[in-house]
């Protein structure tokens, strides 16, 4: 939701004198409402953010625009948001019955009514703002959207509807595991917090510039694997050998983080005990104490491969910068070992798919049903996508060119089944694909390679 929103809604007219009040500080900050829906502050700059309006007004700091900025009736741009949204949510309710997923995407489950899902989210903002955050799993949040995953889509649109009531998880919902409890937190610490923040949490300030180019981030995060904020088994520094010992073999560790406090001394592990023994049976524990390398929770697996290359392991740090768990090179192996077997299953489904319609179709018939206008430019059969097969066999006219004694649209639905299995695997879902992913890629091999010779 942006001003230009409610603009383009009618919510909202062209001009509209916009003041935001600094009481404590003596202050007052005047804009108007762009003919383009953009915010316009006295000095000619144009935002599409209300907060980044705010932010460059006073110069500094971190701010809910869309609570900071006051029509002429005293009505905030939040309260002319809700009031748009509510109407949305009750007619989206009334025309779905349930909470549809992004376009493209069935729901997985029955989720929230938009309008439930829509008051939930008003009464998580008004805990957030009492400094009660309502908490939950991420299984359980992805459940309000009628999901189970965290596919590109339904991230995306989660986003985007926490966003229009100014919340944002604590820790992030898309960078740990799903069933880590995150909080619902405002987006934006109160004016007077200025301090500036780490990362993309609450009270960091949004860029100045006018415009933001939206980016996509893909990748594990140390945070999904279940290990990285699953409690962390530690020692004291002046803990003994039998204690590190002993905590090991229970536990079936092979290193052990030696912690103060909140502050990591290093790390015992087989290997600096056997060393340390080696060198000097008499040694304390406190000389088998080695470097240790600590990483926040939503840094990218890929980034630590080289410290995991060195240390075997490393300890993760969650949003407080407490430290919550461990992650070795074995559990990021087991990650993405995981997304192996069927990413390449997958890429051997798309191989005999393409074999079939080269065989059976010519290029005419491609480009009539997957580039009628001419604009993707196809010039060969190494162009097309798992989408384009879809639409191509979808053709009553094509399919019987195959001449397979097949249920053509059960076999497009699976088909269109493994195509979002696909794109989970390209955009790193970092949720574990359902259990009988590779039996059904594998069984649509069979078939291609029974029919499709």
């Amino acid at each position: 939701m942006t001003v230009g929103d409610l603009v383009d809604a009618g919510c909202l007219d062209v001009g509209s004198d916009l003041t935001f009040e600094r009481p404590q500080c003596g202050e007052t900050h005047r804009a108007t409402v762009a003919a383009d829906g953009k915010v316009k502050l006295a000095d000619g700059q144009l935002f599409g953010s209300p907060s980044r309006a705010a932010i460059a007004a006073v110069g500094s700091g971190s701010f809910d625009g869309w609570r900071a900025w006051t029509l002429g009736d005293g009505r905030t741009l939040d309260q002319i948001r809700q009031v748009f949204l509510n109407e949305a949510a009750l007619a989206a309710s009334a025309a779905l019955g349930t909470s549809a997923a992004p376009a493209g995407e069935a729901p997985e489950t029955d989720g929230l009514s938009p309008a439930k899902r829509h008051g939930l989210l008003k009464q998580a903002r008004e805990r957030a703002d009492s400094k009660s955050p309502m908490q939950l799993t991420v299984r359980q949040l992805l459940g309000w959207w009628g999901a189970r995953r965290r596919g590109y889509l339904i991230v995306k649109q989660i986003d985007a509807e926490l966003a229009n009531h100014g919340l944002t998880t604590l820790p992030q919902f898309d960078k740990v595991n799903s069933d880590s409890i995150v909080q619902l937190v405002a987006t934006q610490q109160p004016e007077e917090d200025t301090a500036p923040a780490r990362g993309d949490g609450p009270g960091t300030a949004e860029p100045e510039a006018s415009a933001v180019e939206e980016e996509t981030e893909a990748g594990l995060t140390v945070g999904n694997l279940p290990s990285a904020l699953s409690e962390v088994v530690s020692i004291p520094p002046d803990a003994t050998y039998e204690d590190a010992i002993t905590l090991m073999l229970i536990h079936d560790f092979s290193q052990l983080p030696v912690i103060s406090g909140r502050s990591l001394r290093g790390a015992v592990t087989w290997k600096s005990i056997a060393r340390t023994r080696h060198a000097n049976p008499d040694a304390p524990l406190s000389e088998a104490i080695a470097p240790a390398y600590d990483v926040a929770y939503d840094r990218y697996l890929i980034d630590i491969l080289p410290a995991l290359a060195e240390h075997d392991f490393v300890v993760v740090r969650d949003q407080t910068r407490r430290i919550a768990g461990i992650v070795t090179a074995s559990d990021v192996a087991a990650a993405y070992g995981a997304m192996a077997g069927p990413f390449f299953l997958i890429g051997e489904l798309d191989q005999r798919l393409r074999s079939v319609i080269t065989r059976n179709f010519d290029l005419d018939d491609i480009r009539h049903h997957c580039d009628p206008d001419g604009r993707r430019g196809i010039r060969s059969f190494d162009d097309l996508s798992i989408g384009d097969y879809q639409r191509l066999l979808q053709s009553n006219e094509l399919w019987d060119r195959l001449g397979w004694p097949l249920n053509r649209k059960t076999f497009c639905g699976r088909l269109d089944t493994i195509r979002r299995i696909r794109n989970d695997l390209m955009h790193f879902n970092p949720d574990p694909l359902p259990d009988d992913t590779v039996e059904m890629v594998r069984n649509m091999i069979s078939l291609l390679c029974e029919y499709g010779g």
